[in-house]
């Protein structure tokens, strides 16, 4: 389980290792025994020796890979990539996120459900998560007699959520920081679950451009679900295709109207009231990610997802 413990034994390294094996294990896979082309549009647009947020769409379980893989082979640098709490629950591919330089991002929802299973013993339901999400939100006052029941003091078992969150958030950011001294980017998801439909993102890559000062890259990923259409790490032949967009600068035109001047801690409640300025820089920056994208995986109409949902988010396969 990634609990605070575990947050704090994930070590960075200027050199990972993990993504070099995977690499050399890539250029076999992609040549035999079924081909796999990896192309890569817009590298010219990465300056050398200058680390960004890359913010890419997410099809499937391993669209970074092969991106990952041509950077290395273009020389472009290292990942440190956004992954979720719940890979953690299963230890041996924690390690393996380790040795591959990710850096673990429990969120809000991850925290509340494992912290619930923890206390009472069991996976919340549904409405049982709802509800506390809803009163560590401060969007609710109220709790049904049962679920008081299950946690027992519940206000104890908020304030103990509250102060949790927030020192694992201290963590993840160090780890943030960390990367970008290493040279690294941070390669980040703001859709938050994979979609082969490009859907609306998620304000964690806004909080944290705009909180270390680095400008985004907006990636469109086409064709990798077509090689990776399961849960196999071996890749099925074909094409995929990235396109890397132009840098979009914090103080540039497409950005600058949505900064937050004043000062913030990324993910907490406090910087909830800038929710909107951080939504409106999240929608620009998904705008551009979909103008990189194929027809295929475009906004759907509602721009919603068709990943993931529910508990499952948290703590599912």
């Amino acid at each position: 389980m990634l609990d605070l413990a575990r947050l704090k034994r994930v070590k960075l390294r200027r050199t990972p290792w993990g993504q070099l094996l995977v690499a050399q294990l890539l250029r076999i896979d992609y040549a035999f025994p079924r081909k796999t082309e990896i192309v890569l549009e817009g590298a010219e647009h990465l300056e050398r020796g200058q680390s960004y947020v890359l913010a890419m769409n997410h099809t499937d379980r391993y669209n970074y890979w092969p991106f990952q893989y041509q950077l290395y082979k273009q020389g472009l640098g290292y990942t440190a990539t956004w992954v979720k709490g719940k890979y953690y629950e299963n230890a041996a591919i924690g390690a393996f996120m380790d040795a591959m330089n990710n850096i673990p991002l429990p969120s809000r929802g991850y925290v509340i459900t494992t912290e619930f299973r923890r206390v009472v013993g069991r996976t919340p339901s549904t409405d049982e998560y709802r509800t506390l999400r809803d009163l560590a939100d401060g969007k609710s006052q109220e709790a049904p007699e049962a679920l008081v029941d299950a946690v027992g003091d519940l206000k104890a078992f908020l304030r103990d959520f509250s102060d949790l969150f927030d020192r694992m958030i201290e963590e993840v950011m160090r780890l943030n920081r960390l990367a970008l001294s290493l040279g690294q980017h941070l390669l980040v998801f703001p859709q938050g679950t994979r979609s082969v439909r490009l859907s609306r993102g998620h304000i964690g890559v806004a909080q944290v451009a705009q909180h270390l000062g680095v400008d985004v890259v907006p990636v469109g990923c086409n064709g990798s679900d077509g090689v990776y259409p399961g849960n196999s790490p071996f890749a099925s032949g074909g094409r995929i295709v990235y396109r890397i967009g132009k840098p979009l600068r914090l103080d540039g035109p497409e950005l600058s109207a949505h900064r937050v001047r004043e000062p913030f801690r990324p993910f907490t409640l406090e910087a909830a009231v800038h929710r909107e300025a951080f939504q409106a820089m999240t929608d620009v920056v998904m705008d551009h990610i979909n103008e990189l994208l194929d027809e295929p995986y475009r906004y759907s109409e509602d721009r919603s997802s068709d990943g993931v949902l529910g508990i499952n988010r948290f703590v599912g396969g």
